[in-house]
């Protein structure tokens, strides 16, 4: 090689170096925004490290605000009100925030770093939030690729929750991941279970946490977790109650229906499940003990892509094929919605519920994603 060459390949590569420690160096020292005071409600001030998200800076301080997707700034849960020291809105908060909210000085916590002192309010039910150790009571597989866990509560001994809500269970390192992260999952057993938890897992491919669950977690491991969250449950009303849902979007279902079951409501609920194939399908049994013990309830699976070999009988293509099939034989105006699975999923969902005169007002879900 041409000394030329030679000389100019090792002064680039020194420039290289040297601007990687200038960048060490810059963020050592020019983003080293030291300690910094939270004031919380005009109350309570706690001090944190600066630097961090608010979400994580209150965290530190076992103040949890909710989080279905972990801090990625696309739920859109961790929404409070900074009055002073955020800054400018950024380009990732923009699309989650309606002008109201934009106006009242409604921020995604995920998203702003603690720079300086700021003064935020929390909605006082959100204190309720806490910090669970738990033992993995049951790992049980469900299909090829969804797991059932079981969370015996350790200390606090203790949960009480309302049905439709989720935990954030925290994952640990393993193989090449070196970080900890937080994912939402629905819990899927009755409100009246205050020991214990179960969840409803699916595998996402390269999932951080899904796949440490899938493949590292084990029987007798303990598991940190917060909760409870979420606004979803079961509203007063006196029209059918429709539920559909897909995949681990189970979860939050079984948990309502076990609420219907036990305080005895007496209304219609019909219950639309969809699966790419016979495999995907599970607690069919679960289903039809409900069917049994709830006076009025209709369980209904459906097959978008059934396997050559399925034996099936029941409902084909995307859920919102029969979905909008039964919608359309009568006015159902009156009936409540309750969704949970994809976000595709539940937008073509409230497009078929809507177009049958099921108002958005009465149609919830939660928009994990």
């Amino acid at each position: 090689m041409d000394n030329g060459i030679i000389a100019t390949v090792a002064a680039l590569s020194a420039l290289n170096g040297f601007l990687a420690w200038l960048l060490v160096l810059a963020e050592k020292w020019l983003a080293d925004y030291g300690e910094c005071t939270i004031r919380i409600n005009g109350e309570r001030s706690v001090r944190v490290r600066g630097g961090l998200s608010l979400l994580s800076a209150l965290a530190g301080e076992k103040i949890f605000l909710p989080s279905a997707c972990g801090g990625r700034g696309t739920c859109a849960f961790c929404k409070c009100k900074v009055t002073e020291g955020a800054g400018p809105l950024l380009p990732t908060e923009l699309p989650m925030l309606n002008k109201k909210e934009r106006a009242g000085h409604v921020r995604l916590s995920c998203q702003v770093k603690v720079k300086r002192d700021l003064s935020v309010e929390i909605p006082e039910s959100l204190f309720r939030i806490r910090e669970y150790q738990a033992e993995v009571g049951l790992i049980r597989d469900l299909t090829h690729d969804t797991k059932l866990i079981r969370l015996t509560l350790v200390d606090p001994s203790e949960i009480l929750f309302k049905p439709g809500q989720y935990i954030q269970l925290e994952s640990k390192p393993y193989e090449k991941i070196r970080q900890k992260v937080m994912r939402a999952y629905s819990v899927a057993s009755p409100s009246s279970e205050t020991k214990s938890l179960d969840l409803i897992i699916r595998l996402v491919p390269d999932g951080i946490c899904t796949t440490w669950v899938h493949r590292h977690l084990k029987q007798g491991e303990r598991v940190r977790f917060i909760g409870p969250m979420g606004d979803f449950c079961l509203h007063e009303g006196e029209g059918e109650i429709i539920l559909v849902a897909g995949g681990s979007g189970m979860a939050p279902m079984v948990s309502l229906l076990a609420e219907i079951r036990e305080k005895q409501i007496r209304r219609k609920v019909t219950y639309f499940f969809g699966a790419l194939a016979k495999r995907d399908l599970f607690y069919l049994d679960e289903m039809h003990t409900f069917e049994k013990d709830i006076q009025d309830f209709r369980f209904v699976p459906a097959l978008s892509s059934p396997a050559p070999d399925d034996v099936w009988n029941g409902e084909t293509g995307l859920i919102t094929t029969p979905l909008r099939s039964y919608l359309e034989k009568e006015n159902r105006a009156a009936a409540q919605g309750y969704l949970c699975g994809s976000p595709g999923m539940i937008q073509a969902c409230i497009k078929v519920m809507n177009a049958c005169g099921i108002s958005e007002d009465r149609i919830f879900f939660d928009p994990f994603s």
